[in-house]
């Protein structure tokens, strides 16, 4: 399962802010011929928009999630029934439909291109059950139990929701033999383990369990990883955690999460092999990649990488390549073990032919210095002490503290329960803004001269013919993207949000 972030931060629905205890999940479908997410997103993402909002969408061109509020945001997406409303208490999804059917009247429709539609229905059902086991495992919810997972037309039966037929008229209509008893018990099976993904029992971590985590949570989940590897093999862990984010996305990019493959690594890497490798041999998943030319352009080719049973697997592989590698009766990356200057080792890497980028340097610098990756190199690390974390509305407003933790999770969940509050370490540093905190602008440094200005956050999105030039900016508002682990807004373009640069390129000031 592919999941984007894509807040609608702009929609009265997440402005207004309330939050619910999740009880349970709606399933629904767009009702309409329009398989594309986007143009849902696209068109409530608006302070004038304030007929609907739900927690996500998925595309049924590609099956992709899209998470459009917060999860335990309280949306709008089922109206209320004679006994209340689901919108306190569960959280909605709606499946988009085939561009090929056409509704006649209510419920009922016509379709031209039967296959076409039911590959679509398919699509969208098979993400589902992947995002709603994911989602009951977050809240600890029983698929099974009665009024847990329901569709909005069973919302309806049971008086919390307005009527509607949804998603089972589409299933009905298409001839796919789906229920929603059947949806229930493959979302059973997908948290069992035995889904239809599922490739047998494995250890360690999986990239799904990154799916749903912020940037900074994976950060946290993972880092002791690195730190590990390094005791192990010597390689820097600021370093290779640095690669992971800009090779993987934070874990979420489409290699990562069908493959467990963080580092971009292919099937073959320069007719290379290496002792220690953990890769079967004979697992891959084929994908189409850019890579970069001498001269700056890119190409488009289609290439197999390397499929792993678990994220543990992936770094030590790239490890164990970065050690073993040999360019001819040389090795590629000689002297990597035991370095400690990570501007140094991301040279070597660059010159050694691990990536085509000609900023790779650049990035890899940008993003350790962005989240302060230096904390994870074993020569860095502290030793497991016990500290606080403190919640308060800022560090000198000593006042405003709400509590002290031990538990960093506990302290999250204060903040989030209290507007405006954050969790601050022993030295003052705030390490986790609440859920209700908004987002405070910052500076950054910018040194290249030629960085483009796109008019959404992504190198898929339109350049708008301008560079930022060297200086210091403003920073107003972030969002993930293709083509950079993070973009940023641009305080000049702040008013119709169509100023986007990759944050790679910035430095935090």
């Amino acid at each position: 399962m592919k999941l984007v972030e894509s807040i609608l931060t702009k929609n009265p629905c997440y402005t207004a802010g309330r939050k619910i205890t999740v009880k349970g999940l709606m399933l629904h479908s767009v009702g309409c011929p329009q398989p594309r997410a986007s143009v849902f997103i696209n068109s409530w993402n608006s302070a004038s928009y304030g007929n609907a909002c739900v927690h996500g969408f998925i595309d049924a061109n590609d099956g992709t999630v899209y998470q459009t509020l917060p999860w335990n945001h309280r949306g709008w997406h089922c109206a209320s029934g004679s006994k209340g409303s689901g919108n306190n208490t569960h959280i909605g999804v709606e499946m988009c439909e085939p561009a090929c059917i056409k509704y006649t009247s209510g419920s009922s429709f016509t379709c031209s291109d039967k296959a076409t539609a039911r590959a679509c229905a398919e699509r969208t059902y098979k993400a589902a059950v992947e995002l709603f086991a994911y989602l009951c495992k977050m809240y600890g919810l029983n698929p099974l139990a009665d009024g847990v997972v329901i569709s909005h037309r069973e919302g309806h039966a049971r008086g919390i929701a307005s009527n509607h037929g949804d998603p089972e008229h589409l299933w009905n209509g298409l001839g796919m033999g789906y229920t929603m008893d059947t949806f229930r018990k493959a979302v059973q099976a997908e948290m069992d383990g035995s889904g239809s993904g599922n490739t047998g029992a494995t250890s360690g971590l999986q990239t799904k369990d990154l799916a749903f985590l912020s940037e900074a949570d994976v950060i946290k989940k993972i880092g002791a990883l690195f730190t590990a590897d390094q005791k192990k093999t010597g390689i820097l862990a600021s370093i290779s955690l640095a690669q992971f984010i800009l090779e993987s996305g934070y874990g979420k990019s489409e290699l990562a999460q069908n493959a467990n493959n963080v580092f971009g690594m292919k099937k073959s890497l320069s007719g290379n092999t290496w002792s220690g490798s953990t890769w079967d041999g004979k697992s891959i998943y084929t994908k189409k990649t850019q890579e970069q030319n001498a001269d700056g352009s890119y190409e488009t080719i289609t290439a197999d990488f390397r499929k792993y049973a678990c994220v543990e697997d992936s770094i030590a592989d790239h490890s164990a390549y970065l050690l073993g590698a040999m360019n001819g009766s040389k090795k590629r990356y000689p002297g990597i073990a035991g370095m400690t200057d990570y501007k140094a080792v991301a040279k070597l890497i660059k010159d050694g032919g691990y990536a085509t980028s000609l900023t790779y340097v650049e990035k890899l610098c940008n993003i350790i210095e962005r989240w302060n990756l230096t904390q994870y190199d074993a020569t860095n690390a502290p030793e497991e002490t016990q500290v606080w974390y403190r919640v308060r509305k800022s560090w000198a407003d000593a006042a405003s503290q709400k509590g002290a933790f031990h538990v960093l999770s506990n302290a999250k969940a204060c903040a989030d329960e209290n507007p405006g509050y954050s969790v601050f370490d022993e030295a003052g540093k705030v390490i986790y803004q609440g859920k209700n905190t908004a987002f405070q602008p910052y500076l950054v440094r910018i040194s290249i001269t030629d960085l483009n200005i796109r008019k959404g956050p992504g190198t898929d999105k339109q350049k708008t013919g301008k560079f930022t030039g060297p200086g210091v900016f403003t920073i107003v508002d972030e969002a993930n993207g293709a083509g950079a682990s993070r973009w940023g807004l641009l305080k000049a373009y702040s008013k119709n949000h169509d100023g986007w640069v990759s944050l790679d390129y910035c430095q935090r000031v």
